[in-house]
Order: structure tokens, then sequence, then C-alpha cells
């Protein structure tokens, strides 16, 4: 997996938690109701708008490397035959993606009402959501940055205090 796939699948997966995080709080009533193929179509409508599932792009291939990996240790004199057989059967396996797609569906329909998910579409196709999508990166980086350095700053000065306070305390 290249570096490029890896930071648009860290987008995505962060982005997405932190959207459905702040939806979460409005989300009960979701869970009582009947489940229509309109509401799974709103729910992957809303997957597609948030990249919900993009991540899980990444499984078949992880897994063929792992299992190739494996086998070429053992048998490096027939590696091209190993990732010949292995992506044959990882291609012949890819249809089974769609009951997973379907499965995430349920999930999202049972989580969120059709309007809730219909909302959550419409805000991530928008600019603003769309412009939410690829700053959240930007966002958790910097927000990890400050929060380095406040933690830092606390600890500094959190033993500095404690360490003053045992010595008042004679306990130094």
């Amino acid at each position: 997996m290249n570096s490029v796939s890896a930071i648009k699948r860290k987008l995505t997966t962060g982005a997405t938690a932190l959207a459905l995080s702040l939806m979460v709080a409005t989300s009960g009533s979701a869970l009582a109701q009947e489940i229509t193929p309109e509401h799974i179509k709103s729910a992957r409508q809303a997957m597609a708008a948030t990249g919900a599932t993009d991540r899980l792009d990444g499984i078949l291939p992880e897994v063929a490397t792992f299992i190739k990996a494996g086998l070429i240790a053992n048998r490096p004199d027939i590696e091209s035959e190993i990732s010949d057989i292995v992506n044959k059967v990882a291609i012949s396996l890819a249809p089974r993606r769609g009951p997973l797609e379907n499965e995430v569906a349920t999930i999202y329909s049972n989580r969120f009402t059709q309007a809730e998910l219909e909302s959550i579409q419409t805000f991530f196709s928008s600019e603003t959501g769309i412009k939410f999508l690829n700053q959240t990166p930007t966002l958790f980086r910097e927000v990890d940055e400050v929060s380095r350095v406040w933690r830092e700053g606390i600890a500094r000065d959190m033993g500095r205090e404690v360490q003053e306070k045992l010595k008042e305390a004679g306990l130094q």
C-alpha cells in the first residue's frame, strides 16, 4: 500500500469517526424503527459521502500480502507461482465485499434514522462537508501537536509543584 493510500484511509477513517461521534447523540430513535429498502439506500448514500467503508478496500490486499509473505518465506523458490495463485484466490473472493457493504449499511440503519442518514449524506456532499473530510487529517495532526505540547507542560509543572509540596510537607 502506498503512502497516499494510507493517508487517504486515515483521513477517511478519522473524518468518519469524528463526524459520526458528533452525531451519535441524536441517533437513539433509529434503534426502534423498521429498516426499509429506502433506509438502507440512505445508509449507503451516507456511507459513500463519508467514505465510511473506504478503509475496507485494503482488507483483501492486506490479507493476500500477508499470506504471500508467509508462503514465500517457506518456499522462496516458487515465489512467482505463489503470487499468481494468491492473486487469483484474492480476486475470486472479491465478490464477498458486497455482503460486507450490506452489513455496514444495516449497522448504519440501526444507528441512524433515515432522515439522519439523509442529513449526513447532504452535509458530507456539501462544500463544507467535503472540506471537513479533506481538512480532518490536518486538524488531527495539529490538535495532536498542541495537546502533546500542553501535556508536556502540564507534566513538567505538576512534577515541579508536587516536588515542592512534598518538600514543604517534609516528605522529601
